[in-house]
């Protein structure tokens, strides 16, 4: 068994879901043995306002829903809220990273992602564009 590991800076996105499997695909790549049939891809979001998911990559629309449901669960701008030295949309994107999450694992199968034919990588940027969200970093890690 052999591990590589590489940690990549995504572009910066506006708020809202976006399939990145693209950028990962293209990171593994080289990471990847000629050889290699089946192991693991990990990936972990070394952030805590922005998370990861595997969804629907063909039509946007679930994009767009699902990103409105997670504003009606998780609503900026509410009273209530302490955590705000950065933002109204500050705590509501710590608590919508909490309930998605940072990290995926996903089946390498013959050299490739085994991500199921309409299923995508998603980055879910949960932060308005400001000094406070923007690029994303992104490690990695390739078990073969």
């Amino acid at each position: 068994m052999s591990y590589h590991q590489t940690t990549i800076t995504l572009p910066t996105y506006a708020r809202g879901i976006h399939v990145i499997t693209p950028i990962i695909e293209e990171a593994i790549a080289p990471l990847i043995p000629s050889s290699a049939k089946a192991g693991l891809v990990h990936l972990f979001l070394q952030h805590t306002s922005a998370s990861l998911a595997i969804n629907e990559n063909a039509d946007p629309d679930v994009r767009l829903d699902t990103e409105d449901w997670l504003n009606k669960i998780a609503p900026a701008d509410q009273p209530e809220y302490r955590h705000t030295l950065e933002g109204s949309d500050d705590l509501p994107a710590h608590l919508k990273s909490m309930m998605i999450g940072i990290s995926l694992t996903i089946p390498l199968i013959d050299g490739v992602l085994g991500l199921g034919m309409w299923q995508g990588v998603y980055l879910c940027e949960h932060r308005d564009v400001t000094g406070y969200s923007g690029q994303r970093k992104l490690v990695i890690t390739v078990n073969t």
